[in-house]
């Protein structure tokens, strides 16, 4: 795992930021061996970034099994594979993982937003007390309006308790986004990664001039998704759309239905891993989509050795 002193943004440069799932075995104990293959397949897709989050279910992860998945990401990962894990999100339990992360060697943890009874104010003082108890800085997650104003994020960065800002939240036109576009005037955007897959990654990257993107499908197709950042960066559009457009069908599944349980299926589906049962609060997704599922990963797993782009 890379020991890099923290997440930046040249790290965004070189790789898209994959937020995998979390394989679970059949009695729904978390599974060294499938989380490895995973991880095996997506760095050799090229990506060097590995975010653990929504789609691995941390909101839900009992803390008793918070530290052994630490542990077991470092030892799955490569020496030059930056890992992120996720904390929270409520604030009790970011205080508990606090303790945990003074026992480890991660650079950088998200902060998994909290929604509800909460205030930008109160969020902010959160995520300051949290970074003080875990002796590392946050990657800030913002995924909804009024969860914290920009004011208060570029109060964190100035004071240097962020490492990033992972920006997702959805918009019917990503390229009319009044709230990201007051951020970006606030803090620097090439600490900003755009948070909702490839599908507004082009728009968030050119026009906004955010730092990268993650991805939830380039976890199937990890090389397609770095195909898509180097078309970003050498502003080849063209290329950037076709290839956005190769993701699609996956991501209107995940739109549709459910992002984390598609996904879950998906990279089973496709042969990657075994990724077993879901824990609650949420359920495996339906028989009925899984054959629609499966035809979608299997083609973006397949589109990889017949695109005509190349990584440069």
């Amino acid at each position: 795992m890379d020991a890099s002193p923290r997440l930046t943004p040249a790290h965004f440069q070189r790789s898209v930021m994959a937020v995998p799932p979390l394989a679970r075995t059949a009695d729904g104990a978390i599974d060294p061996a499938a989380n490895t293959a995973i991880i095996r397949h997506i760095e050799a897709g090229g990506i060097s970034l590995l975010l653990y989050g929504g789609n691995a279910n941390i909101y839900h992860l009992p803390l008793e099994e918070y530290e052994p998945l630490l542990v077991m990401l470092a030892e799955a990962a490569s020496p030059s594979t930056l890992v992120v894990p996720s904390a929270g999100p409520t604030y009790g339990l970011l205080l508990e993982q606090a303790k945990v992360f003074r026992r480890h060697r991660y650079q950088t943890v998200m902060v998994l937003p909290q929604q509800g009874i909460t205030t930008s104010g109160g969020v902010a003082t959160g995520v300051r007390k949290f970074v003080e108890a875990a002796g590392l800085p946050a990657l800030l997650y913002i995924k909804h309006d009024g969860y914290i104003e920009p004011a208060d994020v570029a109060k964190l960065c100035n004071d240097g308790l962020v490492s990033a800002i992972k920006y997702a939240t959805v918009r019917p036109d990503p390229a009319h986004d009044p709230y990201l576009r007051e951020l970006v005037g606030l803090v620097d955007p090439r600490m900003i990664i755009s948070g909702i897959g490839e599908q507004p990654a082009i728009i968030h990257l050119r026009d906004f001039g955010l730092g990268g993107f993650t991805t939830g499908c380039g976890c199937v197709a990890p090389r397609l998704s770095q195909m898509l950042l180097k078309a970003i960066q050498r502003g080849d559009w063209a290329e950037a759309e076709r290839i956005r457009g190769v993701f699609e069908p996956l991501e209107d599944l995940r739109n549709a239905l459910s992002p984390i349980r598609v996904l879950h299926a998906a990279v089973a589906a496709a042969g990657i891993a075994a990724t077993g049962p879901l824990a609650p609060l949420l359920s495996p997704i339906e028989d009925a989509h899984r054959p629609a599922i499966a035809a979608a990963a299997r083609s973006l797993l397949q589109a990889v050795a017949v695109t005509t782009g190349s990584i440069q």
